[in-house]
């Protein structure tokens, strides 16, 4: 896979750190988009649509250059869990995963030279039930901070996860091993 340009639509250190693992060297410009889809929009397509739109948004001025953009969605029964707007909010959303089994959905999408492909990856996650004690120790670390469901599997919040069924790194924010066949398609 030969690319003079590759830009990763994402400030996320996760994501980046993830993309090392397909590509030496690629720049990095954050999609400054509107991230909120109308409810017509069923929930499991909700990651691919903005992740598109972050996409098309960095290309429109960058055609040359493979244009990756991404988006992390938490489901858990038909219902989306953004990103915390506090404290508060953390613990409700880990309450709701705490005993259950909830779905990580990171929509992806690749432009390049006019062409656009974009998917979803899916990986079900099941949780532990939640002891007060280890759900405090927890938000205590502001870890939960800007992440889709507030948690992060690659640190302390592993210790919750029974069990997954899926690519561990699309839980983390990008589907790494489903990306690179992509890209080698594309």
């Amino acid at each position: 896979m030969k690319f003079d340009r590759i830009i990763l639509a994402s400030a996320s250190p996760r994501r980046q750190e993830l993309l090392k693992m397909i590509f030496d060297g690629f720049e990095i410009i954050p999609a400054d988009v509107d991230e909120t889809v109308g409810e017509e929009v069923p929930v499991d397509l909700r990651a691919e649509k903005i992740a598109r739109r972050k996409a098309r948004f960095i290309a429109s001025n960058n055609a040359d250059a493979l244009v990756i953009g991404c988006d992390t969605a938490v489901i858990i029964k038909d219902k989306m869990l953004g990103k915390p707007k506090d404290r508060a909010d953390a613990e409700k959303m880990l309450c709701a995963l705490s005993g259950e089994t909830h779905k990580v959905i990171t929509g992806c999408c690749l432009c390049f030279e006019g062409k656009e492909k974009s998917f979803s990856a899916v990986t079900e996650v099941e949780f532990y039930p939640l002891g007060e004690e280890e759900l405090e120790k927890y938000l205590d670390t502001n870890d939960w901070a800007d992440k889709a469901g507030a948690y992060g599997i690659q640190n302390m919040a592993g210790l919750f996860v029974r069990q997954i069924k899926g690519e561990y790194n699309n839980v983390v924010g990008l589907p790494t091993a489903r990306l690179y066949r992509e890209i080698k398609e594309l």
